[in-house]
């Protein structure tokens, strides 16, 4: 028995390793998907915030004009590692509201009808959203660099 769990102590070990390419790809995939998504927005505007009001959302114009520059730019920050998990924690909440408002029968079919939610068009990015915001952006990120470089200025706080 001791040396299965050795065995499988150095397995995690080695798995561990790909934690931070596997969030790099995470980032650069699903920012990449945010940043096209916003674009489109930013570029349809006038259909964004029809959309919107047809959703009866309150100032379904600012709204339009905020939702499409958050994911632009919340995709970018996610695609550099910048920040990530304040902005995984603010794009989580705008999937969030994304289905609350568009969604909401697939959000509350989150255990009756799984299928159903996971199918819907937010899933996707409030899952990587949501990694993001819980495992931080690994090492391969701007947040690791300048935690690096201003390590020693941070501990003298």
């Amino acid at each position: 028995m001791k040396k299965l769990l050795e065995l499988y102590e150095r397995f995690a070990v080695l798995v561990s390793y790909l934690q931070s390419p596997f969030l790099l790809v995470v980032r650069l995939y699903w920012g990449w998907q945010l940043m096209q998504s916003g674009w489109g927005k930013l570029h349809h505007l006038d259909k964004v915030t029809d959309y919107f009001t047809s959703l009866n959302l309150p100032a379904p114009g600012v709204t339009a004009h905020f939702v499409s520059g958050l994911e632009f730019f919340g995709g970018l920050l996610l695609i550099l590692g910048l920040g990530s998990r304040l902005i995984g924690l603010i794009l989580s909440v705008n999937m969030l509201v994304a289905y609350w408002t568009a969604d909401r029968d697939a959000l509350f079919a989150v255990f009756s009808d799984p299928g159903k939610f996971y199918n819907a068009d937010p899933y996707t990015f409030l899952f990587a959203s949501a990694m993001v915001l819980v495992f931080g952006a690994g090492l391969f990120s701007v947040d690791a660099l300048l935690r690096r470089r201003y390590r020693g200025w941070i501990e003298k706080q």
